[in-house]
């Protein structure tokens, strides 16, 4: 399978718009996460040496930082994703005639659905990191790329939330031993998301503002 990072946007969207199963909102959740970073990098380095906006050097080149390697990452993220959901739907179709078979074919489940949920909490922690650089970026960065922050924010907080419904829906399907863990790290990081997303967008109405 060609990368998702080597397709052209036009390919990548083509492909989703496919009835093929893969790729779908898990990998495009991830390649959200990748243009986030990419818009966060551009206001760091649109901040970044400038004396004007000297006051947010620190706050851009700590945003920097967390961006760069995910720009690439997210695309990383995103084979991962369909990857994952490919062995999920390879492992419901093993032989089930035997006990021996039915034992090893409910194994391999319960193991591509466990990595299915991982990839996806993978691109949703990711987002979350990447949306914490974001507030101090907003209110220190170039206030001329103020509003690209608020698009690199949007797009992190879609990365996280729709990264986190992908593990919810798997993470349904294990064992409650479990499930539980996972779908009470869902609650907690969606609620973060939330909180930070309002914050990011609450500093750029300030920052227009001003």
């Amino acid at each position: 399978m060609t990368s998702f990072g080597d397709m052209t946007q036009r390919e990548f969207s083509d492909a989703l718009a496919s009835s093929k199963p893969t790729p779908g909102g898990g990998s495009a959740a991830a390649v959200a996460l990748s243009q986030s970073a990419a818009l966060t990098v551009m206001v760091s380095e649109l901040t970044i040496g400038r004396e004007k906006w000297s006051d947010g050097w620190v706050a851009a080149e700590n945003a920097k930082n967390v961006a760069s390697p995910l720009i690439e990452h997210g695309y990383i993220l995103a084979d991962k994703d369909s990857n994952a959901f490919i062995e999920v739907m390879n492992s419901f179709k093993l032989p089930k005639e035997t006990l021996d078979e039915q034992n090893h074919r409910k194994n391999a489940i319960d193991n591509a659905t466990l990595e299915a949920s991982n990839v996806p909490l993978e691109t949703a922690n990711a987002a979350l990191e990447l949306l914490l650089t974001h507030e101090k970026l907003a209110t220190h960065g170039n206030a001329n790329a103020v509003t690209d922050v608020a698009v690199a924010s949007l797009l992190a907080s879609a990365a996280c939330k729709g990264a986190l419904f992908n593990v919810e829906i798997n993470a349904n399907s294990l064992p409650n031993e479990i499930s539980t863990n996972l779908l009470a790290v869902v609650k907690d990081i969606r609620l973060k998301a939330s909180q930070l997303s309002k914050s990011v967008i609450k500093a750029v109405f300030d920052r227009l503002e001003n």
